[in-house]
């Protein structure tokens, strides 16, 4: 690495420039600036300088302002910086350190100081993005592997009234399209994404006699039904975690009614999460429009239509005309996960 790094040598002295260029040129790419300024322009260019040579004594902008603009921009704070300085007073040093650089070479420079120092701090330097990189593939992989696992216990969940599985795939797509719509952020629409498919997961504790029946549910039925939500908030817990957190939201209320007639706690307007409203549009439009082997599938117009009566009652006013504006995304997330091309598949 260190032969192809690049060195930004700081001075107001060309003099210096050309002393420190010339022992550092056979080895390593070498840029130079004549002022602060000029400095920090070059170090939030692409690609920025793998180290920094700085001067302490500048006129306008001495090193240490310098230094501590560095490492007080995200695209240059782990830039290592080296002070090259006849400022020797341990103070002086003292306060290089403070602002953040990593090491002091004094002037008049030795080519020998100067080369052992630059190569032991890109070493450093080499090691330390190495270690970030491995950490961030390690969070990578265990952010995947949490979604996986929330993805297929949402699916496990589903599988036991529906055979595919795809609905909570539909379904969390339309969320995500609702959320795009409502001006939500990226991150949270893909938080909405991840997190929508444990909606039902609260079903794995209702008895098959009671999930599975072909005709209507008695009332007692009905009731021990209508607990699958809570059981779902249990079954997940409670988090810190904001995926898991919203999870846990979205599996608890996503039956609750815009007008407070809904369950399991009877929640009302915006005291239900936004999630969870989301949610019920998304619920309700893949269920109309899906074949079940107690029902045939809705046409679209017919379950919009459907949907329009219940706007004030059981859903958010707000959601239905945006996820109206979406419905050729939802139709063509339709097609693409639908029951007949995965019989096909």
């Amino acid at each position: 690495m260190s032969g192809e790094a690049t060195i930004l040598v700081v001075d107001d002295t060309p003099e210096n420039i050309d002393v420190l260029v010339g022992i550092l040129r056979d080895e390593y790419r070498v840029k130079v600036a004549a002022s602060g300024e000029r400095a920090l322009r070059i170090a939030v260019a692409d690609p920025p300088p793998d180290l920094i040579l700085l001067d302490v004594m500048m006129p306008e902008m001495d090193g240490y302002e310098v230094c501590t603009r560095l490492k007080a921009d995200p695209r240059t704070r782990a830039i290592p910086v080296i002070f090259v300085t006849a400022k020797d007073e341990v103070e002086d040093e003292t306060r290089g350190f403070t602002v953040g650089c990593v090491d002091y070479i004094t002037k008049p420079v030795s080519p020998p100081i100067v080369r052992a120092r630059v190569r032991s701090q890109l070493a450093l330097y080499d090691q330390e993005r190495a270690l970030e990189g491995l950490v961030r593939l390690r969070t990578a992989e265990l952010h995947e592997t949490r979604l996986e696992v929330i993805r297929r216990l949402g699916r496990a969940a589903e599988y036991r009234d529906n055979e595919t599985g795809l609905h909570v795939i539909r379904m969390s797509h339309y969320c995500q399209l609702i959320a795009r719509g409502l001006g939500l952020s990226e991150d949270q629409g893909e938080l909405l994404l991840n997190a929508a498919p444990m909606h039902d997961v609260g079903k794995i504790g209702i008895p098959d006699s009671i999930l599975l029946k072909k005709g209507p549910l008695s009332e007692e039925e009905w009731m021990t039904m209508r607990k699958h939500p809570w059981m779902g908030a249990q079954i997940i817990g409670e988090h810190d975690n904001d995926l898991l957190r919203e999870a846990h939201q979205i599996a608890y209320c996503h039956h609750e009614k815009w007008d407070g007639s809904g369950y399991p706690r009877r929640l009302k307007g915006e005291d239900i999460p936004l999630s969870a409203r989301i949610v019920a549009v998304a619920d309700v439009f893949d269920a109309l429009t899906t074949a079940r082997p107690y029902k045939k599938a809705w046409p679209v117009n017919e379950a919009l239509a459907h949907m329009r009566l219940g706007i004030g009652h059981h859903f958010d006013p707000a959601l239905m005309p945006v996820f109206e504006d979406c419905l050729q995304e939802a139709l063509a997330i339709r097609e693409r996960y639908s029951e007949r091309q995965q019989s096909a598949a």
